[in-house]
């Protein structure tokens, strides 16, 4: 029996730790509506509940990208890959310098609500946040 509990705990722990992905059903209408009205142009999104919004990843022109909401439908931030070589000057040095041995596997570029800009760069399942100009602000762990 202790086992059987402590793998439901596990279990209950993973699901909760990542992204929940969703049926647009699942999402509040705010959020739906304003992300079709944002991108009419997209038949096709998946859905999940990360960090307490609503995100909808899609592909437009071979690129993945998605866009958060809150459950009243405001934007929270939207996300498109970028080329690797497309990151800011300094990542590259940044990521040699700090991370020997590794490899940018991708890039992209996370607009918030205000306009404000940073950009990620994944290596060894994990995000590098950066600014604009390029200068390290943090690592968050991958889901």
């Amino acid at each position: 029996m202790k086992i059987f509990s402590t793998l439901i705990f596990v279990a209950a722990f993973t699901v909760c730790a990542n992204a929940q992905s969703l049926k647009e059903s699942q999402v509040p209408a705010p959020a739906v509506s304003a992300f079709h009205k944002m991108y009419p142009e997209i038949k096709s999104c998946s859905w999940s509940l990360e960090d307490g919004n609503y995100e909808a990843e899609y592909n437009a022109n071979k690129l993945e990208m998605s866009a958060s909401f809150d459950k009243n439908g405001n934007l929270v931030e939207t996300e498109k890959e970028i080329p690797v070589k497309d990151l800011p000057a300094g990542v590259a040095d940044y990521v040699s310098k700090n991370y020997s041995g590794a490899t940018i596997k991708e890039a992209s570029m996370v607009t918030d609500a205000k306009g404000v800009k940073t950009y990620e760069a994944e290596i060894k399942g994990k995000d590098l946040i950066f600014d604009e100009q390029g200068k390290f602000l943090k690592e968050e762990k991958e889901d």
